[in-house]
């Protein structure tokens, strides 16, 4: 690949140096360009969809359950399966801007190629903070899995501390392929705790009351809140987040063009997971699902499964890290070497920016100390727009092609016109009722105070 590589890319080309082959730079400045470019263009289609499954079939899963019993049993299912072709077809949107633009590194990239420099600018304070508080509801999980294991009274802030020290160490390989190594054991590890959460909390349910005995319904909750409901949409919203770290990844693959396989492979796996894993455990536990869902197996086999399922909760944690470091490194060394991190220094300021950003996960894991209310911030506020209204407005500005009166391009208007009226739905009705419930949960005093050794 030549040193012009990927015309835009902050990794690639915005790099200060000639644009007449390698200018003047030494041998030395050359070997590092090289294997920079080399080191961040690894990615087939495969490994894509493992770091997409990584970053989406985490969190996400666990939280489903709890939303099935807010909104009845068809309702999680229709919401299920409709957000997740939503998301998958968003996500193909995005596919196509990247191969029609490859300098399109990452999702501010795009905000800078829809609106200048200000789009860059609103999106690039969106995906960090989006990035940011998805670290920080790991970090916040793994303090919930370590309480629940070990069953002991320490504090949960020691937990707290151990959980931001394990995001830490796995955010230390700054490629995706290198991440995609250990994406192997993140999927395994995820199907089988939901596999024995699902076996778990059926087997207990036929021995005590019967499985015709639990409370499920068809139907939604009775006394159903609006801010209760939304929140309810907002964390199945976040199980398909995918679409935020899609140019991010794509930039690493060397064959950008095979992006579809992996959003279909990708967006069915999570359609099935999710939608049985909520079904199920909703089915077999009723209206008493907890959240995170592993909670619901019981004392033994909740502590199994949040074991088993502790390299999600980091590895999928750390992968945002990486991204996260990835826009902030890459944007401080734009203009130098030291962005490829190939060299001391490169690896330095890169511990140093990873470790900071994992100090702030652990505030935020702190400061909102309770699961489905900080997925669904997270969704209200920026998932709505990286999965809904963005994609949306980009099908608008740079995918459509010819008439707007042919058959195809009047059902695509309206299609995108209706997830884009989503998204802004999203923005403002889930941000209202996570504020609304975030406040109701500190008056009632249902959860412990910011850092507070109470159990989380």
């Amino acid at each position: 690949m030549s040193p012009k590589g990927k015309e835009g890319s902050e990794f690639f080309s915005q790099d200060g140096f000639a644009h007449d082959g390698f200018g003047d730079m030494s041998d030395r400045e050359k070997q590092i360009y090289q294997g920079g470019v080399q080191k961040f263009n690894q990615l087939g289609w495969k490994q894509l969809t493992i770091v997409l499954i990584v970053e989406a079939v985490a969190l996400g899963t666990l939280s489903i359950p709890s939303t099935f019993a807010t909104l009845g049993m068809v309702a999680g299912v229709i919401c299920c399966v409709g957000i997740g072709l939503i998301a998958v077809y968003t996500s193909y949107i995005i596919g196509q801007v990247k191969v029609k633009f490859p300098h399109i590194s990452n999702y501010p990239e795009a905000g800078r190629q829809m609106f200048g420099r200000i789009g860059y600018e609103v999106v690039y304070m969106m995906l960090c903070l989006e990035l940011l508080l998805s670290a920080g509801s790991h970090c916040l999980t793994g303090t919930i899995a370590f309480v629940n294991i070990t069953g002991s009274g320490i504090c949960t802030l020691v937990f707290g501390v151990v959980s931001m020290i394990i995001l830490l160490l796995f955010a230390i390989p700054p490629s995706f392929s290198e991440m995609a190594v250990l994406g192997y054991i993140d999927f395994v590890s995820i199907i089988i705790a939901v596999g024995i959460t699902i076996i778990g909390t059926g087997v207990e349910s036929s021995n005590s009351i019967g499985l015709s005995a639990v409370n499920w319904s068809a139907w939604p909750k009775d006394n159903l809140t609006f801010s209760e409901a939304f929140i309810a949409l907002s964390n199945i919203i976040f199980a398909y987040s995918f679409a935020l770290c899609q140019f991010s990844f794509m930039d690493e693959m060397h064959t950008p063009t095979d992006f579809p396989k992996s959003i279909w492979a990708l967006g069915l796996m999570e359609i099935f997971i999710y939608t049985v894993t909520g079904g199920l455990v909703y089915a077999f536990v009723g209206q008493d699902v907890k959240s995170p869902a592993l909670l619901s197996a019981g004392p033994l086999l909740s502590r199994i499964a949040f074991g088993i399922a502790l390299p999600v909760i980091f590895i999928s944690g750390s992968i945002n890290t990486v991204v996260l470091g990835r826009l902030i490194h890459g944007r401080i060394f734009k203009n130098s070497n030291i962005r490829f991190i190939n060299t001391k220094m490169g690896w330095i300021t890169w511990l140093v920016v990873v470790t900071i950003l994992t100090v702030l996960e652990f505030v935020v894991a702190e400061v909102i100390p309770f699961f489905d209310d900080l997925l669904s911030v997270i969704s209200s506020l920026f998932v709505s727009g990286f999965t809904f209204y963005f994609p949306a407005i980009m099908w608008f500005m740079f995918i459509r092609n010819g008439s707007w009166t042919t058959p195809t391009n009047i059902s695509l208007t309206v299609i995108n016109t209706i997830i884009f009226i989503i998204g802004l739905i999203v923005l403002v009705g889930g941000t209202y009722s996570s504020i609304v419930d975030i406040i109701n949960s500190y008056a009632d005093g249902s959860v412990g105070g910011v850092f507070s050794c109470t159990s989380t």
